[in-house]
């Protein structure tokens, strides 16, 4: 399937899939002249985070603004469509790579050429794994060093070029350590005057607490199956029978629905790729099940866990977690009861029908507990080899947990 780039396209309100409250909110602000000079946008992979902060932003600046919306078309307008606005920062997660190993310190500025690539060549709707393959960090995580704080601090210093409002877009802020994150706390606190921060972050509790305090909570609500087929059928012409079954693989996650329907630059997710991933871990399952009751099976557990592993990616192996947690979740509502609530069908509706009948409200905090914790470790360098071998063994006890049986309504 080809794919199409979109090049200089202004961020609009009107570009933004849903959240139609979030906009009116919004918008009411700069009505008011009530702009917040720290907001964090928290939400969801998907849910138009990233866009928002940048049309908000192009809206505070626009100089032809409508009580709806940008104009698109002013000078300012125009730089924000190229991400060359002099008024406007990015700071992101990023870590050395092979191109600027002889550096001592690496920082955003660094890859600015190819943060401005791939937010283009993705519609804005983007995500870490896909940004950390994008710059070739490969195995390392991606951080906010506090050098990075330094850099902000010194670059709001400056007066505005020519907007009203300077504007310094954290994304994924939850990667800032404590360190830098303390020498942030001066600015979110008294900022220099005409000065936004727009923090944009997909995990509250991984945020520094201090950080956290200091912002205004902008909340960003999963997107509708509807909100995203539409967008799909009249953004990107896909016919309304690939749009609904992308709309439903994705699950209210417009940045994996372009992906599925091969209108990024990404490249990373596809219709086989999902496919090929629900094998692995429904593999997976079945061996923890077998080991569960008869241990001379392990040697075929072991010949499952090197797919887990993958490339060594440890983004992807945090993905392939947090799949095996959503896929928890759909086993769990398919066991209460709620069939219309899980939004599969083929292979897949046939393992949940199967596998639910094991797990019921007596052992999904365990999987919920023993599945953050190994994403935890991953996150924190531990050999994931190790990691995915104990939890294996965790989730074959897991499995053993008894039901209670259910009592009848009289």
């Amino acid at each position: 399937m080809a794919v199409s780039f979109t090049i200089f396209q202004p961020m609009k309100f009107s570009d933004i899939i849903g959240q139609e409250p979030l906009k009116q909110r919004l918008r009411r602000t700069v009505a008011d002249n009530r702009v917040s000079h720290a907001q964090l946008f928290l939400g969801p992979e998907g849910s138009g985070k990233l866009a928002m902060a940048l049309a908000y932003a192009q809206y505070i600046n626009c100089r032809h603004r409508t009580p709806d919306d940008s104009c698109g078309e002013c000078p300012s307008c125009k730089k924000y469509s190229k991400l060359i606005h002099p008024d406007l920062h990015f700071i992101y997660p990023i870590n050395k790579t092979k191109e600027f190993e002889s550096k001592k310190t690496v920082f955003s500025t660094d890859f600015i050429v190819s943060w401005r690539e791939f937010l283009l060549q993705n519609n804005y709707y983007v995500s870490l794994p896909d940004w950390f393959e994008k710059i070739g960090i490969e195995k390392k995580q991606g951080l906010i060093n506090a050098e990075e704080a330094d850099i902000i601090n010194r670059t709001l210093a400056y007066k505005a070029y020519e907007a009203e409002y300077k504007v310094m877009i954290i994304w994924m802020v939850e990667k800032m350590n404590a360190t830098s994150a303390n020498k942030l706390l001066k600015n979110l606190e008294e900022p220099p005057d005409k000065t936004l921060f727009l923090l944009i972050s997909e995990n509250q509790d991984q945020i520094i607490s201090t950080v956290l305090s200091r912002a205004q909570l902008v909340k960003f609500m999963q997107l509708k199956d509807s909100e995203v087929q539409h967008a799909l059928e009249s953004k990107h012409e896909v016919t309304p029978a690939d749009a609904a079954k992308i709309a439903r693989i994705a699950d209210g996650n417009y940045t994996v629905a372009l992906m599925l329907a091969g209108k990024t630059g990404s490249g990373t997710i596809s219709l086989e790729a999902e496919r090929e991933r629900f094998i692995i871990f429904r593999e997976w399952m079945r061996r923890c099940f077998t080991i569960a009751t008869n241990l001379k099976d392990y040697d075929k557990l072991q010949e499952t866990i090197p797919l887990l592993l993958g490339d060594g990616s440890r983004e992807k192996q945090k993905d392939m977690l947090a799949y095996g947690l959503h896929m928890f979740r759909v086993c769990l509502q398919y066991n209460l009861g709620n069939h219309h609530l899980v939004k599969l069908d083929g292979e897949e509706l046939e393992f949940v029908k199967n596998f639910s009948r094991f797990i019921h409200p007596q052992n999904i905090e365990n999987f919920d507990e023993e599945f953050n914790r190994a994403i935890f470790h991953i996150e924190r360098n531990a050999n994931a080899l190790i990691v995915l071998t104990d939890l294996s063994h965790l989730i074959a006890r897991i499995l053993k947990i008894p039901a209670m049986p259910q009592t009848k309504k009289v």
